[in-house]
């Protein structure tokens, strides 16, 4: 018996340092990071900011690759089907992640199953802004207006399944408008729409929208956040005028399910370690992403929370795609 403990301890010691050589060998060449959305999204903001630290850290390269399309399903496909060695990371967000599984009636990946998560990066909050030609200078004022013109409004959004097109449904659920979606490929492009006057109302995470709001190129209603936020301080929360109105999500990094949960750990400490760098943490509060850092186990279970939600939601709606 006593052979049998001791043979068992040595295996584990065996294990143990194995998976502890392996982290620290970890990376060994460029790791490759798929934003599943165009430049300028909120996935794509929060990780230029953060993944030049932690390449320093590590010393190698994290190459940003920005696979656009479907409302972010090719590119996590693409990830999905990736080699689960540490060499391929997905940025998403959680309520973009899950809320495709319930529009789609089938897709090449398992959200839940295809993938682990790594760690949360940023907190994101919504802005609901409206092109300056607009009439509307306050949520009340906007909700009166798309009453009165039901689908008349066009509203852009990152595309369905994003974490745009979710705030529409839930901005509609909650207040009873009606408007006319029109998706883009991506936050970004999303953006542009609107200051462009192509569309006419938003609502996308904050940090996408708050240098055309300070330079009045759009005009900020209220934020989906249960309170104000510090950036936008003279911006009401649209539970203000909706009590209980809240969406936010986080900007989270996932990698392909069977990735060595030592690599997933030297991954979340160096994430944590960059979004606790006053630098790192300074440049995302100012562009509304307040650093977010959390264990692989508390990522999951905000996964679940909110696959159960949107599912809900979008079945309630009867909200599908094909």
């Amino acid at each position: 018996m006593k052979a049998l403990r001791a043979f068992a301890a040595f295996i584990a010691g065996m294990v143990c340092a194995g998976g502890v050589a392996w982290s620290q060998a970890y990376p060994n060449r460029p790791v490759r990071v798929i934003v599943p959305f165009p430049p300028g999204g909120a996935n794509d903001i929060v990780v230029r900011i953060v993944l030049p630290y932690v390449s320093e850290q590590m010393g190698q390269q994290f190459v940003i690759d920005n696979r656009t399309g479907a409302g972010g399903t090719i590119g996590t496909a693409v990830a999905a089907q990736s080699k689960p060695d540490g060499y391929t990371l997905l940025i998403q967000t959680v309520g973009s992640h899950v809320s495709n599984p319930h529009l789609y009636s089938k897709l090449p990946y398992d959200a839940l199953r295809d993938f682990v998560g790594v760690a949360p990066l940023a907190s994101v909050v919504p802005v609901l802004s409206v092109h300056p030609s607009m009439p509307a200078r306050s949520v009340k004022e906007f909700i009166a207006l798309a009453k009165k013109r039901p689908k008349e409004i066009v509203f852009a959004h990152a595309g369905f399944g994003s974490f745009g097109h979710l705030n529409t449904v839930i901005l509609e659920s909650r207040t009873g408008i009606q408007i006319n979606q029109v998706p883009y490929k991506g936050g970004g492009p999303a953006v542009v729409s609107l200051i462009s006057g192509e569309t006419q109302a938003i609502i996308q995470p904050t940090g996408e929208l708050i240098e055309h709001i300070k330079a009045h190129r759009a005009r900020p209603l209220g934020v989906g956040s249960a309170k104000r936020v510090p950036q936008l301080p003279d911006v009401p929360a649209i539970a203000e005028t909706f009590p209980g109105y809240e969406s936010t999500t986080w900007v989270s990094v996932f990698a392909p399910a069977g990735t060595p949960r030592p690599i997933i750990d030297r991954l979340n400490t160096e994430l944590g370690n960059a979004l606790r760098d006053p630098g790192i943490s300074a440049k995302l509060s100012a562009v509304t992403f307040d650093p977010a850092h959390g264990t692989r186990e508390v990522l999951a279970q905000r996964m679940k929370a909110d696959y159960e939600m949107i599912g809900k939601l979008f079945r309630q709606l009867n909200i599908k795609l094909d």
